[in-house]
């Protein structure tokens, strides 16, 4: 399981970080500053796009959850939130320190 972890977080920096080359190239093309939201990652990615995801986390149970939470979440840049996730999952993913010393004879 940590080797899942460990491998999904690298995975996520490396996006994340191709993903911040190509806003800082979008941006000097541009002369202005600008970054890849998740929400254009996802329509972009996905066929249905965000009116799909809307759809299915919208019903009626969960109504509170899309206007809140997830509108605000997919206006993130997508190459931050790699970072975020995947070095979360790296230090979930790390090797547990061997205890050295006295102590750790007993």
């Amino acid at each position: 399981m940590k080797f899942l972890a460990r491998s999904l977080g690298l995975l996520l920096v490396a996006a994340g970080f191709i993903g911040l080359v190509i806003d800082g190239t979008r941006s000097i093309v541009n002369n202005a500053i600008s970054f890849l939201s998740l929400g254009g990652l996802v329509s972009t990615t996905v066929p249905g796009g965000l009116t799909g995801l809307e759809s299915r986390i919208a019903q009626p149970s969960y109504a509170w959850l899309w206007d809140p939470l997830m509108v605000h979440l997919l206006q993130l840049p997508a190459s931050l939130t790699a970072f975020l996730v995947g070095g979360f999952l790296l230090w979930v993913g790390q090797r547990s320190v061997e205890p050295i010393g006295y102590a750790a004879g007993r």
